[in-house]
């Protein structure tokens, strides 16, 4: 049985192993998954204090896949029928989770491989620098609502106009003075879920956050006039999320 930290008309919070919490979570009931889990980069990420800070080391790509696999089918039980997944990961597991995907959703339920590229970061040595995520975008059947983000056009033709977004999604990673920043490791920008949630969720829909963190898709999601449900194990996550939550609904 899930066990809400807080339970508002427009968001909700629990504390638990998102397995186990999605299990109580009706089926067909949910307009958007978006799903930011770890990335298998074999660390223990750390945050601004020892408290923000999660494992995500693995024996191997074989265990990681056994871990996300049951998640990816329950994420798919509780979408709607014309709802959608966004996938949220990098080029260590993009193109394995890919295939769970293909096999869970339908390989034709696949809409778009969406790049957020972000551009901060190092330069290397020996590769072309690495300077962007991987969003993984499925429908859950043959329907789904869609509203394409308008964006600044960048080219001297239109200057000054917005055009429909491409697949390739340029916003600025969160810097170390930013006020939204809370400390929590991987926190991902506002602006980044805010244009999400706007493109994939209608008006008044839900959004599931099975790995929310710090709650930055669920703060975009209640901001922009859909419900919210987040789910993470670390009770840290928890209560930066509930934070946030009840400051922007708090007006």
């Amino acid at each position: 049985m899930r066990k809400p930290v807080n339970a508002d008309p427009r968001w909700e919070l629990t504390q638990a192993d998102c397995e186990v919490a999605m299990a109580s979570i009706e089926s067909g009931s949910v307009d958007l998954v978006y799903a930011d889990p770890p990335f298998a980069t074999n660390l223990v990420q750390r945050g601004r204090s020892a408290a923000q800070a999660y494992d995500d080391r693995w024996s191997g790509i074989p265990e990681y896949l056994d871990f996300m696999t049951p998640r990816i089918e329950d994420m798919h039980r509780v979408l709607a029928g014309d709802g959608a997944i966004l996938l949220h990961c990098d080029w260590r597991t993009s193109h394995h989770l890919r295939l769970v995907l293909d096999r869970v959703f339908g390989a034709e339920r696949f809409v778009n491989h969406i790049v957020w590229r972000y551009g901060l970061g190092g330069s290397s040595p020996n590769r072309f620098a690495r300077k962007h995520d991987d969003i993984l975008y499925y429908a859950r059947g043959d329907g789904r609502w869609f509203e394409p983000p308008m964006v600044p056009s960048t080219s001297r033709k239109m200057a000054g106009q917005l055009k429909k977004a491409t697949d390739v999604l340029d916003v600025p990673s969160i810097n170390n003075m930013a006020a939204e920043r809370t400390g929590w490791p991987t926190q991902k920008p506002l602006a980044l879920l805010r244009l999400l949630v706007n493109a994939c969720v209608r008006p008044g829909g839900t959004l599931l956050d099975p790995f929310c963190g710090s709650g930055t898709s669920l703060v975009a999601a209640v901001d922009c006039g859909r419900r919210a449900i987040g789910i993470d194990l670390d009770p840290t996550a928890i209560e930066i999320a509930r934070e946030r939550l009840e400051a922007a609904t708090s007006v």
